[in-house]
């Protein structure tokens, strides 16, 4: 089962991306490094509420 969720910027704590993850393949919380246009550089995300 998919289920959605949304990426902040571990930076400027701006909510920048929201997608979807596979809860059976990735039961604990998503973390990536993506790009911020709030910080206008590559940081690390983490998955939110």
């Amino acid at each position: 089962m998919r289920v959605k969720i949304t990426l902040a910027c571990q930076e400027c704590k701006q909510r920048n991306y929201n997608m979807t993850k596979e809860k059976k393949l990735h039961p604990d919380r998503m973390e990536t490094k993506k790009y911020c246009r709030f910080c206008q550089k590559h940081t690390m995300h983490k998955e939110t509420k």
